[in-house]
């Protein structure tokens, strides 16, 4: 996987040292120990090039979370304006040959603009333009930030129906380097066109003598033939680009302002004598420290514009910061949980079985406060693996001998005890408003009203016996032992059923990449081992000998398709409320383990927009996700062995501090920017006056 990134990268570097005869300086020479002296000289300047970089991979974690808790989506928005004008682009110049080189070129061509225009400034030693480029590339990575936080635009590759997102899916091996890096959330203001705009821009307002005149000319083409490869290759929209080129611009003039202070300090000839004398003379040092802080805070005694401006943004990266976190830390673990082994929800309400001092404990959460103390059931002797279903505000339970069937607002109380031995499998529906249970039993579907009455069931082919079920209102989803590929759908109080067959299968190039790690692929023989359904869709995870792979049926058209890369492992799956989700080794390679890699996160589909997410991104398993009406439900393990059950609801909700921060943000704000614009209005008078002063003494 990170084979084709390698390519590029080595590429964009091969590159930018053959053209540096071109590009250099007409008076510059070439020679062997520059490539040694340019990182002693600027070795800050690629620190900050270097630093910038990880941060965006960091940052696209956190985008890819918040978009997807939050459904900060303003892409209907962008859409409303462009409509399918980026749809007639790509089709006017749509080849197959166009496919593979702006894909290559889009990527390898942008490690080079950014790589060679800080490495020539730097290897040829001209530190006014090194400064001004690496400063202003990093302004425009900062600048970006909360566009890419709190104004999501989709790529138009996987929002527009028509629109086929080109560079993501040229290849297997591509498609999922574009997966981990990317979150498909990024689009405005565009990057692609920010930097190499800031870059010619600096180059134009800098390059005096025109010694880099032939780099800014190719800067110059490079911008124009990116232009084309992002809206062709269904990246980006047409107002990404106007986006991209506001923020050069406001970059390249904050960096006028910014440079000689921020040089002042990381200059590469004096750092290194500071340094030293923080090193060898620390009292000294401090003494220096103590004196330019007292001498600041004297200032704030009688602040100007520039103070009162450098306090509203202070602020405003507190309240974001405030705002990321509690987006991005928005579980609510469930009480009085100890040690949980498994769970099931419906209609505001969890079930949890619990280990408690090795006893197996069902308790009840309210879904929308699971701070409060949970409910225990008047359940019988159970074990971890006992069969227990929810649907509405029942529960139905049972061990090796019984079955219970109990109303979680009345917890204490049994609707019904029913003697049934060797339940496999339980679920729970409800007809005109009364539960009705059904369980797997002796290879057989059985099906029991509230009273204890028996309740037809629909039933599989003949000599077939039943292996999995899921119920849906009245509809029930079979699945036997001698068709494990296929689905079996019936009505309850029914006979027959219909089948469906579920296709596992993916391309051959895919296939070969598992094997590649080592293991089987069996496409034909996929076994169904979970299923979930609605009157709309059908939701099953298969097993192909080398991993689980999770298969989308739509009903109403018979399409379906892989709704994970199918390269890589899927575990437990819930569907409920439009949503389908599911626990996953994202990017996951058995040959090159990495612990990033190796835990299983929660992904979410949203069938009515297609939409793919994934919910957490760390180095501890979460598993058993829930889909709710408002959010999921999910296990948690912590590296420790400490297992917890989490509540992540959807949605803009902040918690209660974040809400308290942001209300005395505003009301400091308010105040703050009254106080800058009397500032700057009393400055802009006091110069005017110095300036008919002097002109009056002339």
């Amino acid at each position: 996987m990170d084979g084709v990134y390698l390519t590029w990268l080595i590429s964009a570097l091969a590159v930018g040292v053959f053209l540096m005869p071109y590009f250099k300086p007409p008076w510059a020479r070439l020679t062997l120990s520059g490539f040694v002296d340019f990182i002693r000289r600027y070795w800050l300047h690629l620190l900050i090039a270097l630093s910038i970089y990880n941060a965006k991979d960091f940052l696209d974690q956190i985008d890819r979370i918040v978009m997807a808790r939050t459904g900060l989506d303003m892409t209907p928005y962008i859409y409303a304006i462009e409509g399918d004008l980026v749809v007639w682009f790509q089709d006017t110049f749509r080849a197959q040959w166009l496919d593979v080189t702006m894909t290559h070129f889009y990527i390898a061509g942008f490690m080079f603009i950014t790589y060679a225009s800080i490495f020539y400034v730097t290897y040829f030693d001209d530190r006014w333009m090194a400064d001004r480029i690496a400063l202003g590339v990093a302004w425009v990575y900062l600048l970006a930030i909360p566009f890419y936080l709190f104004f999501n635009v989709r790529v138009t590759g996987f929002y527009i129906e028509d629109m086929d997102a080109i560079a993501y899916t040229l290849n297997p091996e591509i498609e999922d380097w574009f997966r981990r890096i990317d979150a498909f959330t990024n689009c405005m203001p565009s990057l692609h066109i920010a930097v190499p705009f800031a870059i010619w821009l600096t180059f134009r307002k800098y390059d005096h003598d025109g010694r880099w005149r032939r780099f800014q000319n190719m800067t110059l083409g490079y911008i124009l033939l990116t232009v084309f490869a992002i809206i062709y290759l269904g990246i980006h929209w047409f107002v990404d680009i106007i986006g991209g080129m506001v923020l050069a611009a406001f970059s390249v003039r904050l960096t006028d302002k910014t440079s000689d202070s921020v040089w002042r300090i990381f200059d590469e000839r004096t750092i290194n004598s500071r340094l030293a004398t923080v090193l060898t003379r620390p009292g000294h040092s401090t003494s220096i420290l103590f004196n330019r802080v007292k001498a600041y805070f004297g200032t704030l005694l009688k602040p100007t514009s520039k103070e009162t401006s450098t306090f509203i943004v202070a602020i405003l990266i507190l309240t974001g910061a405030v705002i990321t976190w509690d987006y991005t830390h928005n579980e609510l673990p469930a009480e009085g949980v100890q040690s949980a082994q498994g769970a099931v929800a419906s209609e505001g309400w969890m079930a949890t079985m619990d280990n408690q001092s090795g006893d197996a404990i069902l308790l009840i959460h309210d879904v929308s406060d699971p701070s409060i103390d949970p409910k225990v059931v008047a359940q019988p002797i159970m074990e971890f693996d006992s069969p227990y279903a929810l649907n509405e505000h029942y529960l139905v339970i049972a061990n090796s001998t019984e079955l219970r069937l109990i109303d979680v607002e009345k917890p204490s109380e049994v609707i019904l005890q029913q003697e049934v031995a060797g339940i496999e499998s339980l679920q729970l529906t409800s007809l005109q408003g009364e539960p009705v249970v059904l369980y797997i039993a002796n290879n057989s579907l059985h099906g029991m009203n509230a009273e204890g009455e028996l309740v037809q069931m629909p039933s599989l082919p003949e000599d077939e016996t039943m292996e999995l079920m899921s119920v849906s209102g009245i509809e029930v989803l079979m699945v036997s032992s001698e068709q494990p590929s296929r689905v079996h759908i019936g009505t309850i109080g029914g006979i027959g059923s219909q089948s469906i067959f579920l296709n596992a299968s993916t391309t051959l190039e895919q296939n070969r990449v598992l094997e590649e790690w080592g293991q089987t692929v069996d496409d034909e023989n996929a076994t169904i081992v979970q299923v979930a359904f609605d009157s709309q869709h059908i939701a099953v995870r298969m097993n192909v000998t080398a991993l689980d792979r999770l298969v989308i049926y739509d009903r109403s058209t018979g399409e379906q398709r892989l709704g994970f890369d199918p390269i890589f492992p899927v575990g437990n799956i819930s569907f409920a409320y439009d949503y389908v989700v599911w626990e996953a080794k994202d990017h996951f390679n058995p040959l090159s383990f990495s612990d990033k890699y190796a835990d299983w996160e929660i992904h979410q589909l949203h069938l009515p927009t297609n939409y793919s997410e994934q919910l957490t991104s760390d180095t501890i398993d979460q598993v058993n996700p829930i889909a709710l009406e408002e959010g999921i439900a999910y296990i948690e393990v912590e590296d420790d062995g400490e297992v917890t059950i989490n509540v992540l609801n959807r949605g803009a909700e902040l918690a209660t501090y974040s809400s308290t921060v942001l209300q005395w943000s505003v009301m400091l704000l308010i105040v703050l920017t009254f106080i800058y614009i009397l500032q700057r209005q009393d400055e802009a008078r006091s110069k005017e006056l110095i300036h008919d002063s002097v002109l009056e003494s002339e």
